[in-house]
């Protein structure tokens, strides 16, 4: 999934928000702070998925170069990419 910074931004404010509206979260920092560490979380957490993509399509790439046309590459992608995910721990 692609998100922007600023949506990226916006969805850590609104899980914040949450947290602290439920009262499962209590701040023992500056709520700005806890904003910025869960962006940082988030972006890592993206920028980790857009790799396992690049490594998934690198891999369907040399796939396809040894057996042309025998599948269907949407199909692998999400094959490929589930089962790497699950092997490095990335949640999807």
């Amino acid at each position: 999934m692609k998100m922007t910074d600023k949506q990226m931004g916006r969805l850590a404010k609104l899980i914040i928000d949450k947290l602290i509206e439920q009262k499962v979260l209590v701040l023992k920092e500056t709520e700005e702070k806890v904003r910025q560490r869960a962006l940082d979380i988030l972006k890592s957490d993206f920028a980790r998925e857009r790799s396992l993509d690049i490594e998934v399509n690198k891999m369907i790439d040399d796939l396809e170069r040894q057996n042309p046309g025998s599948f269907q590459r949407f199909k692998m992608f999400t094959l490929l990419k589930k089962r790497l995910a699950k092997e490095k721990g990335i949640v999807l």
